[in-house]
């Protein structure tokens, strides 16, 4: 059975202790981070289910979290778990992104039913197969046409998410490094061409002319999918 990952930033130890033992009794991987500044770091580093924001958090609060996030993911549920919860502060939480917000204190099976509900919302296809590949998206695996498995990285399995999300639109090259790097890393767009090459190069059974990862001339990238 595959674990949801939840990302938690809360800096209240008591609040902490509290919501990781429901969440882990409810079998779900709980990641804590106490300080605002370094929730985007490791959201970026690992792959989330859900994102749950205090808004008060020290050196970056929670809205601000929110706004990143969103900027990078438009798909990853976030829930706000704030003792601010006045009509307004939740309508703004909402209004950058959110997707839910619970005020402090909270009943645990209102919690845990809210949960449970964004993290159905949206489970994630685990596995693709297309042209006689296969993506295990949950074990960072693939495995081609020709019998060849292989691990795939953090970012290649970003960027592969973004494409299939998308098949057969345009995806411009600022969109993926938004996507998959974030607006402040500052990357050329070869960075997004190399990845398409070795894409290619184990996904294609004719690399120099690709039937599924396909360049759009000064555009982007697209991923073609014949229904």
């Amino acid at each position: 059975m595959i674990k949801n990952n939840i990302l938690f930033a809360e800096d209240e130890e008591s609040i902490q202790e509290i919501v990781q033992i429901n969440l882990k009794l409810e079998g779900y991987d709980v990641k804590i981070i106490s300080d605002g500044s370094l929730v985007l770091d490791e959201f970026r580093r690992h792959r989330y289910d859900l994102v749950i924001l205090d808004v008060m958090l020290p050196n970056k609060d929670g809205f601000q979290i929110c706004q990143e996030i969103r900027r990078i993911d438009e798909a990853v549920p976030i829930m706000f778990l704030s003792a601010r919860d006045s009509s307004s502060e939740k309508v703004h939480g909402l209004k950058l992104g959110a997707d839910d917000y619970l005020g402090k204190p909270f009943h645990r099976e209102e919690f845990l039913l809210r949960v449970k509900s964004l993290l159905k919302r949206n489970e994630k296809v685990l596995e693709f197969c297309f042209a006689g590949n296969k993506i295990n998206f949950s074990e960072f695996k693939a495995e081609n046409w020709a019998g060849d498995t292989w691990k795939l990285s953090a970012k290649e399995i970003a960027m592969l998410q973004l494409l299939i999300e998308k098949r057969n639109q345009v995806v411009p090259r600022g969109e993926i490094l938004d996507r998959v790097w974030g607006k402040d890393v500052f990357l050329t767009s070869r960075s997004i061409d190399n990845f398409i090459v070795n894409f290619r190069k184990k996904f294609e059974r004719d690399p120099k002319n690709p039937q599924v990862f396909k360049s759009v001339r000064g555009v982007g990238y697209v991923f073609e999918l014949k229904e």
